[in-house]
């Protein structure tokens, strides 16, 4: 590969540190006991809120309806899925370092793959969620689950949610973006190089 294809393998395998800085996910909530809304935020390693009151609210809210409450500690995954990003991060750029196509379309469709395995996860955190609830809730409506969105709003009772991705969500996007870019940019120059070679050789 060419230094500038390199440089992009790189910066793909780097730009998945923004999943660090940036929530990957969000959920808003507008209901009318909140009128300024609460905006939950999933992270790679942990979940909070827009303050640090809203996760509480959340949790109050899932009280009266019958949810679980929300804490990070019941969630498995947000102890390993900093690891997976980091083993991804490390490989990005050794294989920057080395500069061999093949191994840039597996690391691409690799990173496709865990993504996809995220957001199914993530959809079966919010359908246990919204669809096992407590029994003895203060508010019962027969039939009615909570199921926020996945993608997009839904109108939940007298609640609105909106569920979007972060900021965290945009590094997974540029790195499958940059190596893609990479291993098809690479293609033509070792056709070109391919060519070379056979007409030295004539």
């Amino acid at each position: 590969m060419k230094t500038s294809h390199k440089v992009l393998m790189l910066l793909a395998g780097l730009s998945l540190g923004l999943l660090f800085f940036f929530p990957m996910w969000k959920i808003y909530l507008n209901a009318p006991q909140y009128p300024e809304g609460l905006e939950l935020h999933i992270w790679v390693n942990k979940i909070s809120g827009s303050s640090e009151s809203v996760l509480q609210n959340f949790n109050i809210l899932n009280h009266y309806i019958g949810m679980e409450p929300i804490h990070a500690e019941s969630f498995a995954e947000l102890k390993i899925m900093p690891y997976v990003v980091v083993f991804f991060m490390v490989a990005g750029v050794t294989l920057a370092l080395l500069g061999r196509r093949r191994l840039v379309l597996y690391w691409t469709m690799l990173l496709l793959l865990a993504g996809a395995v995220g957001l199914f996860d993530f959809y079966m955190w919010l359908h246990k969620f919204g669809t096992n609830l407590n029994p003895e809730a203060p508010i019962k409506v027969p039939g009615m689950t909570y199921i926020p969105p996945l993608l997009g709003s839904k109108q939940l009772l007298n609640f609105d949610a909106l569920s979007l991705p972060g900021w965290g969500s945009l590094g997974v996007f540029l790195a499958v973006v940059l190596a893609g870019l990479v291993y098809f940019l690479s293609r033509n120059t070792n056709k070109t190089a391919s060519i070379n070679r056979k007409n030295v050789l004539v």
